[in-house]
């Protein structure tokens, strides 16, 4: 089945052309310069009166027709080193802007903004996204796969703003050596986005239907240059850091440790195209810490990688798989052991062919061994947004002797192919892949396979995935949840748009899986059928239900808090129902709540959860997270009240120096963590951070542990 819908979507794709939807008909005109530009948002400068004004910015949200009231006009300008972009903002509806944060990488949704994404390849797929909120704070990510965009990717670049009753102006450089494109460029993908939140109105220059990001490059213009772009020659930038630390392990009854570290991080531009980047003795000591969650799950919980070392190009290495089989995830890399250094070759090579090579060594600690991490990838553009993709990925271990509580490999390799499809429309889209590991003593179930297809239209969405994952497969590189299992999980969504309705959309759900292990035996079977409401101030509800079969593969304690478990082998079917509420984000205060009864396993769970925030803008705001869990189960098995509650404090007292604070009270884990995190912005892309960390006993909060470092570093470009 999976095979006859890629023959259906390859049709389509053959008769599609790369030039794009809007690329013919919405092209923007940009002109070299030798006159000074001065960012102050003010257009006064001689390149701006004679530069090409784009504006009659469409609509795309809440509905997708007709132009925006709230509309803008765009301007673009480059000299040797720098391209320009200058934008009017105007604001029909008196009153103030809302701004939720003075922090970089705001909130798109909470925040009245001006953004552009660039299409620097022309391949409708790859690219860059930059933005200036009304308060003149900015937002950069590096954008993959069409729509997807890594907003902890940062680069160098200048903005300002100017503020007036009925509009806002924004005045933006950005570095030619901040951005990967191709020698000899005489046009690229654009786009122009607005979000003005007093009309609750996104648009774009360059217009799109309303079901897709408002980043999708499939749908962007075409920004056209005067003359091809010259080669630039090699850049080095160079980020040095130091650090300085003091942690008390209170339960080993340890004396205060004092360490100190220092290392660097580099890039070589080695083309437009191409870049490396190296990095030595590198320190995470600065990364926010992952929020906790209940878990209640039988399997490993995913948590995404925040390391910017990682991030450029990281969609060839991250994509590789689906959720739940991955050959490549970044964070088995150095967070329980030392990075002793590593380097990453990653960029496009011509206009078809894109490469990443990393290599990562990292030194022993405890009981876990010193070991080489290495990955490859080969990736070829096919069609118009569609590319065909050859990787190994490689663990090696590097000490002489392996501890007897090592449970892995010497040495485990995964090497693969894979399909990822997408019609010119973003209609059509979906991936194929044969993944194959190898390690000592491999047996012949050591492979997994995967097919998905998804048609989606304004209306209409239909999904259908199968996945097979052998009983031996193995990525000790990877993320993979289970293994010796075939999966079926078809999906369908249908979307009501109804006119002259405080409704802007509504409309059922329905998803199903069914897993069976190699034997062709039912362990997993869910049903899930869902109805949403989303109305034009933006309040959200959403009511399911849920019918659930489980045969467990190993035993197991519903509640994860070592309790009596349930038998290896055992069956058990059970029905639930929840409901969500959502509020509208716009406002100072605004709240989530969530709630949930039914069956579990052999015994009830009852949810309840709740997540609001009140902001005091621009200046910071206050968040609390709470969930609550009931699990009644039958004697001899464990019953559990399981709390998880986090307030946080986010202050931004300038769009230089942030202050985040929060508590983490998790009685499953009988853990109370508090981190209070100092960033002081001093340079572009140069950093100060203090950081206090401490845990506790939930019960009777005796602290466990606790420790301060802090960490500067400087950007050198």
């Amino acid at each position: 089945m999976i095979l006859g819908l890629f023959l259906v979507m390859g049709r389509e794709l053959l008769y599609t052309q790369s030039s794009g939807i809007n690329r013919k008909k919405y092209q923007i005109h940009i002109r070299k310069t030798d006159k000074p530009i001065k960012l102050d948002g003010v257009f006064d400068d001689q390149p701006w009166l004679t530069a090409q004004v784009v504006g009659k910015f469409h609509r795309v949200t809440p509905t997708d027709t007709g132009y925006a009231i709230a509309q803008t006009e765009v301007m673009v300008a480059y000299d040797q080193d720098n391209l320009y972009v200058a934008a009017i903002c105007y604001d029909p509806i008196p009153g103030k802007r809302p701004v939720e944060s003075l922090r970089r990488d705001w909130n798109f949704s909470g925040n009245d903004n001006f953004m552009f994404f660039i299409d620097t390849y022309n391949d409708l797929t790859n690219g860059f996204a930059f933005g200036i909120s009304a308060a003149g704070v900015q937002k950069d990510g590096i954008e993959s796969n069409g729509d997807e965009v890594a907003y902890t990717w940062d680069t160098k670049w200048k903005s300002a703003i100017q503020s007036y009753n009925d509009r806002w102006t924004v005045e933006a450089s950005i570095p030619f050596r901040s951005l990967r494109y191709f020698d000899g460029s005489e046009i690229w993908g654009i786009n122009f986005g607005r979000f003005d939140l007093k009309t609750n109105e996104k648009s774009a220059w360059a217009p799109m239907p309303r079901q897709f990001k408002h980043n999708n490059l499939a749908f962007a213009g075409t920004l056209v240059w005067d003359e091809p772009l010259q080669k630039a020659g090699l850049g080095v930038s160079l980020i040095p850091y130091v650090t300085g630390r003091a942690a008390v392990d209170n339960q080993a009854k340890e004396e205060v440790e004092w360490k100190g570290n220092a290392g660097f991080d580099a890039k070589m531009i080695l083309s437009t195209s191409l870049n490396l980047d190296l990095t030595v003795n590198p320190d995470y000591s600065q990364v926010e810490q992952d929020v906790q969650v209940t878990n209640l799950d039988r399997f490993e919980l995913f948590f995404p990688e925040r390391r910017q070392f990682f991030l450029e190009n990281t969609d060839l290495f991250a994509n590789l798989g689906k959720s739940g089989i991955q050959p490549f995830f970044s964070r088995r890399i150095g967070l329980n052991t030392p990075v002793l250094g590593g380097g990453r070759l990653s960029g496009q090579l011509g206009n078809k062919w894109r490469i990443g090579v990393m290599d990562m060594q990292t030194l022993a600690q405890d009981e876990i061994p010193a070991a080489n991490f290495a990955a490859a990838v080969l990736q070829r553009r096919v069609f118009s947004r569609s590319n065909v993709v050859a990787f190994v990925v490689n663990k090696l271990v590097t000490s002489d002797t392996l501890d007897e509580s090592h449970s892995g490999y010497r040495s485990n390799t995964v090497a693969g192919f894979e399909y990822n499809g997408a019609s010119l429309n973003d209609r059509w889209s979906g991936k194929a892949f044969y993944h194959q590991s190898f390690y000592p003593g491999a047996s012949g179930t050591t492979a997994t396979a995967f097919g998905s297809i998804i048609y989606s239209t304004q209306y209409l969405t239909v999904m259908f995935d199968q996945s097979w994952v052998g009983a031996d497969y193995v990525a000790e590189v990877g993320f993979v949840r289970r293994t010796g299992y075939f999966e079926s999980a078809p999906f369908l969504e249908y979307t009501f748009y109804p006119a002259n309705s405080k409704i802007l959309t509504h409309g059922p759900s329905a998803e199903f899986a069914i897993l069976f292990n190699p034997d062709l035996v039912m362990t997993d079977r869910q049903t899930q059928i869902g109805y949403s409401i989303g109305w034009k101030n933006r309040n959200e509800l959403m009511v399911q239900v849920n019918e659930q079969f489980v045969k467990l593969n190993r035993s197991f304690d519903p509640t994860n808090t070592g309790g009596e478990e349930l038998e290896a082998g055992s069956e058990y079917d059970w029905r639930d129902a929840s409901i969500s509420f959502s509020s509208d984000t716009r406002r100072l205060f605004n709240y989530t709540l969530t709630g949930g009864y039914g069956g579990y396993f052999n015994g009830t769970r009852l949810t309840l959860g709740t997540e609001f925030s009140y902001r005091v803008q621009p200046f910071g705001s206050i968040s609390v997270v709470a969930d609550y869990n009931d699990i009644s189960l039958p004697q001899p098995y464990s019953s559990a009240r399981l709390f998880l509650i986090g307030p946080k404090l986010d202050l931004t007292l300038t769009d230089k120096i942030f202050i985040t604070a929060f508590a983490q009270y998790n009685n499953q884990i009988d853990n109370l963590n508090l981190n209070i995190r100092l960033q002081w912005r001093y340079a572009p892309v140069s950093d100060l951070f203090i950081i206090y960390t401490g845990n506790s006993y939930a019960n009777d909060f005796t602290n466990k542990n606790r420790g301060l470092a802090v960490k500067l570093s400087y950007w050198f470009k």
